[in-house]
């Protein structure tokens, strides 16, 4: 079975399950409460408008509004590299009405590659992932190979003359980017990091370094436009938008799969019913034709499953990133 296979039969089961929850037990509000939700809720948004994590919460905007029956009312406080987002929800009041839109930046990076933080995202409550999108690693037009195994031999010859960009120190695209590197052999490179993903392909078509990962949806309009050469995708197989590309297995490099993630979360301590009732509405709206059709046409894959299951995700990726910053002393501050 294919992986747009298993995640869609994911999605069917997950969103049986949730909106079987809306009719059970859990779901009944304590005698003289009204039921969740009875007024508007706020989605915050750790980064500015524009990017693929505010992409994720106005996409589902609707759709979650028409399963809740209320209002959502989305929040951008970037700042901190998310942080700041992720605080607000932390000490957020956990009565459901105010929830995160993260990814993996803030909740599962930035703990190892920030010292000095002082919250835990690890707190949050997983209800439901809203999108996962697979990256593209791509090559300026100068550079002579077309594979993996022709960049590693011309990076290595170039004795250190390589450099790569990424979004941020400690973004999803540094970390990525150097787990690849002690994949091929780790090839001298120096990173160049950028404050968002936007200025650092502006630099990138500039030719100002040589290769970068990212988010298929950010990359796409390059690659298209032919000012980007795509190297491979880290998905377990091709992404459908981009069937020409090969995957990372296909090249060569083991046990390299890396998705960036975008998921709903709430605060420590709301209350079971009210996880249950928001998780089924993220598959509701996941399960939308036109929001799906939204979603995939940008190279992104609908999200959808259960809250233990995107919690699973981000225990395995907060461990796994946090070996790769170790490794490589990676600081964001």
């Amino acid at each position: 079975m294919s992986f747009t296979s298993r995640l869609a039969l994911t999605r069917r089961a997950a969103l049986a399950l949730g909106t079987a929850g809306l009719a059970s037990p859990l779901a009944t509000p304590a005698l003289g409460q009204a039921p969740w939700p009875n007024r508007p809720i706020t989605l915050v948004v750790g980064f500015p408008p524009g990017g693929q994590t505010d992409f994720a919460a106005r996409v589902l905007q609707n759709g979650l509004q028409q399963a809740l029956g209320q209002p959502v009312v989305i929040d951008n406080r970037g700042g901190a590299g998310g942080n700041l987002g992720t605080e607000t929800v932390l000490r957020a009041k956990p009565d459901g009405y105010t929830l995160l839109v993260g990814n993996a930046n803030p909740l599962v990076i930035n703990p190892h590659s920030m010292p000095s933080m002082k919250i835990n995202p690890m707190e949050l409550v997983p209800i439901g992932m809203m999108l996962q999108s697979g990256l593209i690693f791509c090559l300026h037009p100068s550079v002579p190979a077309t594979t993996v195994a022709e960049f590693a031999a011309w990076a290595k010859g170039k004795k250190g003359d390589v450099d790569y960009g990424s979004a941020s120190s400690g973004s999803l695209s540094h970390v990525a980017m150097e787990l690849f590197r002690s994949r091929i052999g780790g090839p001298e490179m120096t990173h160049v990091p950028y404050r968002g993903s936007g200025p650092a392909m502006q630099d990138f078509i500039a030719g100002r370094f040589q290769i970068m990962c990212d988010a298929a949806s950010v990359v796409a309009p390059f690659i298209e436009a032919k000012q980007l050469k795509a190297l491979m995708v880290t998905t377990p197989e091709r992404i459908p938008a981009f069937k020409d590309i090969p995957t990372a297995a296909e090249q060569g490099v083991a046990d390299f799969v890396v998705l960036a993630w975008i998921g709903l979360f709430a605060p420590k301590g709301t209350p079971p019913e009210i996880v249950q009732r928001a998780n089924a509405a993220v598959n509701q709206a996941c399960a939308d034709a036109a929001i799906r059709q939204n979603i995939v046409s940008r190279g992104d894959e609908p999200g959808g499953g259960t809250a233990e299951q995107l919690g699973e995700i981000m225990r395995r990726d907060h461990a796994r990133w946090g070996e790769v910053v170790r490794a490589n002393n990676i600081r964001a501050e």
